[in-house]
């Protein structure tokens, strides 16, 4: 499997806050014959309708939504430091425009029901449960509608079961 040995999301241990806002991720779905991914820093980990599952935030214009709305699951890929310049290339370019894993170097693997990449750390495989547009009309605060929203391209929030962890043997 590529390196990667399947544990239990209960056995790990790290700072949900550090690896999504920090070390950031990439959230891809596809497929071998068509995938793309991208790089998120807001999302989050916890439990909800008795399932450990991830929020994950995509605007409607990156290219990524076609794939996470296309499939059944998408998956999450965390690397270490060495991997930050691959990262923030694939948070500023589009799949549309280059091949991502081509540019980075990254290797896509294609073993799972989401593609993940070989270099990543750790990687949740997510099963699509819900899907809801942000609605602004439920911003209580409303600096964030103007600070985070300015071209009121509202994320669309994915809600994944989380279905399999994989981590670097």
């Amino acid at each position: 499997m590529n390196g990667f040995q399947p544990v239990e999301i209960k056995d790990l241990q790290f700072n949900p806050f550090t690896l999504i806002d920090k070390e950031w991720m990439l959230v891809t779905a596809g497929n071998a014959q068509s995938y793309n991914t991208m790089t998120a820093s807001w999302g989050g980990l916890g439990e909800l309708w008795k399932k450990y599952v991830s929020f994950v935030f995509i605007r409607p214009q990156r290219y990524t939504m076609e794939f996470v709305d296309r499939e059944d699951c998408y998956s999450l890929c965390f690397f270490d430091e060495s991997f930050r310049k691959a990262l923030s290339f694939c948070g500023s370019h589009s799949g549309r425009d280059c091949d991502k894993a081509g540019e980075t170097g990254l290797t896509p693997v294609f073993d799972e029901t989401a593609p993940y990449f070989a270099e990543a750390k750790m990687v949740f495989i997510c099963r699509k449960m819900h899907k809801q547009a942000i609605d602004p009309a439920g911003f209580i605060d409303p600096t964030v509608d103007g600070d985070c929203y300015p071209g009121k391209d509202y994320h669309q929030m994915f809600i994944g079961d989380i279905v399999k962890v994989l981590v670097k043997a």
